[in-house]
């Protein structure tokens, strides 16, 4: 009797720690496809930095590249009528920013027909990323406008653009 109630408790401990390592393989499931997740990531951040190691002045080339696209995507919609900017702009922002700039911003900057707008400024906050971010300075000779820009480079293509408010007095004198 005693040998078989032994029995009885040590397959019941048995069984709870295999109902206990069960349990535990749902978790280890989501686990590793989490950890494959993160490692196809780190993989592919790898390579793309080893490719800008190794070519360091192909960046620089595609960074000035970028600058330049950026420069002319600013300057055709500061000079040009709203609603040119679906024609104008096409190919050189998503749709979403040409609605952006159609709907928001033009409205709430004076883009008039005698004001012509410069580029005084174009800096680049991150070179080494896929997706560029440019501080943008436009001005006239009645206002000064700063934009934020994201250009994806694997895309060709601006994919944000924000209005910054510009704190104090910007100097407009030539």
């Amino acid at each position: 009797m005693k040998n078989s109630r032994l029995m009885v408790f040590a397959i019941l401990v048995l069984a709870g720690i295999l109902i206990t390592q069960l349990n535990q393989i749902t978790n280890l499931d989501k686990q590793l496809g989490q950890n494959k997740a993160t490692l196809k990531q780190s993989k592919t951040s790898q390579k793309q930095s080893q490719t800008i190691v190794s070519s360091p002045q192909a960046q620089q080339d595609h960074v000035s590249d970028s600058t330049k696209l950026v420069t002319l995507f600013v300057k055709t919609f500061s000079n040009l009528p709203t609603s040119s900017y679906p024609d104008t702009l096409k190919g050189m922002a998503s749709q979403k920013v040409i609605n952006e700039l159609t709907q928001t911003f033009a409205p709430s900057v004076t883009f008039s027909d005698k004001a012509h707008y410069e580029v005084p400024m174009v800096s680049i906050r991150n070179a080494w990323r896929s997706d560029l971010e440019y501080l943008v300075i436009v001005k006239s000779d009645a206002q000064s406008v700063a934009y934020t820009i994201t250009y994806d480079t694997d895309k060709k293509q601006i994919t944000d653009i924000s209005r910054l408010t510009l704190k104090g007095a910007f100097d407009n004198e030539k």
